[in-house]
């Protein structure tokens, strides 16, 4: 497994991943609409294939992370990106690596704080603002949880 950024060669495959993940390259939070595919970011790669992306956005002094996507669990992919994010936002001197996620996805929410990101605030109904901006957000998730609320997790780095 080697982690490197993602270059232009990698784009086709990054589209066709995060619409296979995400339905479209478009992720709602905050209710506002970010297009990942122009983002920056880093490819998990083995052998010849691609098994893990993550795309982030450098905002103010802080690296918040778009979308991360493990192709293949239970292998450290997730780990393996977000150990390159870290390392890029220590080099950038970020104040802090954060994220959005959803009431409903329990696996991420066990996976960040492993990582080391605690929750820093809960944006109570936080999904309808982003379901005016995406109205394709699912109503219940895969567990059969309704996903209301947006979740912020950080780690703070300095």
């Amino acid at each position: 497994m080697v982690v490197r950024p993602l270059t232009d060669d990698d784009r086709a495959w990054m589209v066709a991943t995060l619409e296979q993940g995400w339905g479209t390259t478009t992720v709602a939070r905050l209710g506002e609409l970010i297009d990942a595919a122009p983002l920056s970011g880093f490819v998990v790669a083995e052998g010849d294939g691609r098994i893990g992306l993550l795309t982030y956005v450098e905002r103010d002094d802080a690296i918040e992370v778009v979308t991360i996507q493990a192709l293949r669990r239970g292998r450290g992919v997730g780990w393996a990106l977000m150990d390159a994010v870290h390392a890029f936002a220590v080099e950038r001197n970020a104040s802090r690596i954060w994220l959005i996620t959803t009431n409903d996805n329990g696996r991420a929410l066990r996976f960040y704080q492993r990582w080391g990101l605690d929750l820093c605030r809960l944006i109570r109904n936080g999904v309808e603002a982003s379901r005016l901006v995406k109205p394709s957000i699912p109503v219940v998730g895969a567990d059969g949880i309704p996903i209301r609320h947006e979740l912020e997790f950080e780690r703070i780095l300095r």
